[in-house]
């Protein structure tokens, strides 16, 4: 059987006597510190016969790895929470949620949420996240709301909840001023929740080689220098049979966001790559190295491709791909969780996405107790372009919306 970490036999016990006294172990391990073999000796430990894993699809080739590895007395299902309805039925001991901040939309719950509760009816449930709350502690309610002996089973529903653990406010979004959730109360929610947490980073873990980020920026070609000033003036851009509008405030930052990479797509729902500035320079910079490059937009993708033919997908076959001849390519969102690409020399962010989050837990992608070099993170900035302000927010913790896109441009150009 597969020896575990002191730190991890120290964790999965405390973890199994936590189940057993309320039901619910919630694991705040940050990322790379082997939360998923923790998790599993947890539910060794405590006894379960029949274990359900949900977590992300990237993720499950690694956990079932982890599982043969450890090779336990239980018997296990693990399966994405988009395909979670086919677990109903199924009978099970104890169920690990993966990733559980994803279940922490608020103040309604998401289909997938609904679809957990379910699964979750009776049990027992380990949850796992580096990140339980990157947005608002408000997204504690809904992931507990799973749990049949969640700590806030008095409230029924997020409002009343928020009533008691939420500073009211309100927010305008789209023209519209709505209720605002996302101050909620933490010094309240600590006190009912805080003995259910087991909060682990990667310090304390024994990692040695930090995170170096960089920010690179790219000369674009004229064109598009030229494009965004129209686009950001006039609300349209057109050439040839080809029509970009930003006719509102949540388009226009979209297509500005798309045309700073070198793509956009038209009105007609066409895919257009218009600059390689970017793809070029990540290609003569990097030269020589192991490198995975995120990017956002599909059309990205096809760009990236193009400059760069011999390139995977596939996070495992990249970490045992012993030359520098591969690139992994990874789209942000469905990368930035649940894989391991700590043998690369560099992380590159072709583009950013507008959220936190993707920042955050991407650049952890290269950490591991084993790596003993600086895991380096690159952010590839156009010259005219919104990524450096995007790149501000979420180092200020902040998602980029249109709001902040405003107060940066405010000055600059009218919008």
């Amino acid at each position: 059987m597969l020896e575990l970490r002191d730190y991890q036999d120290q964790i999965s016990t405390q973890a199994a006597q936590l189940l057993e006294q309320y039901k619910i172990c919630y694991m705040a391990m940050e990322c790379r510190t082997g939360k998923t073999l923790t998790a599993l000796a947890a539910a060794l430990k405590y006894g379960a016969k029949s274990v359900l894993v949900l977590s992300t699809v990237r993720a499950l080739r690694s956990i079932y790895a982890d599982y043969n590895l450890m090779r336990p007395t239980f018997t296990m299902d693990a399966i994405n929470y988009e395909s979670a309805q086919k677990c109903i039925g199924n009978h099970y001991d104890l169920v690990i949620l993966d990733e559980a901040h994803r279940l922490g939309s608020f103040p309604k719950p998401s289909q997938r949420t609904k679809l957990v509760k379910m699964l979750c009816k009776g049990l027992p449930i380990i949850y796992l996240s580096g990140t339980p709350t990157p947005e608002s502690f408000s997204q504690l309610y809904h992931q507990f709301w799973v749990s049949s002996f969640s700590p806030f089973n008095l409230f029924t529903t997020f409002y009343k909840w928020a009533k008691v653990y939420v500073e009211p406010g309100l927010k305008k979004v789209g023209g519209h001023v709505l209720n605002d959730y996302s101050k909620a109360r933490k010094d309240k929610i600590d006190a009912v929740t805080k003995k259910l947490f087991i909060d682990f980073s990667q310090e304390e873990a024994g990692f040695d080689a930090k995170i170096e980020e960089y920010t690179l920026t790219v000369p674009m070609s004229k064109w598009t220098e030229n494009a965004l000033t129209h686009l950001k003036k006039k609300k349209i851009l057109s050439w040839d049979d080809v029509n970009i509008l930003g006719d509102t405030p949540a388009k226009l930052m979209s297509k500005l966001h798309q045309l700073s990479s070198g793509s956009v797509i038209d009105e007609c729902g066409t895919h257009i790559i218009t600059d390689y500035s970017k793809a070029k320079y990540i290609r003569d910079y990097f030269v020589g190295k192991k490198i995975a490059i995120f990017y956002v937009y599909k059309t990205e993708l096809d760009l990236l491709k193009k400059a760069f033919p011999i390139w995977t997908d596939v996070p495992e076959d990249f970490q045992q791909h012993k030359g520098n001849d591969m690139v992994f390519l990874g789209q942000v969102r469905s990368a930035r969780e649940g894989v391991r690409l700590d043998t690369t020399d560099a992380l590159i962010f072709y583009n950013l996405e507008y959220s936190y989050l993707s920042y955050e837990q991407g650049r952890n992608r290269l950490s591991s107790k084993e790596r003993t070099t600086p895991a380096q993170i690159y952010f590839i900035c156009s010259d005219c372009g919104i990524e450096q302000d995007i790149l501000d927010a979420v180092h200020g913790k902040q998602d980029y919306t249109f709001a902040y896109y405003k107060s940066k441009l405010r000055g600059r150009l009218p919008i």
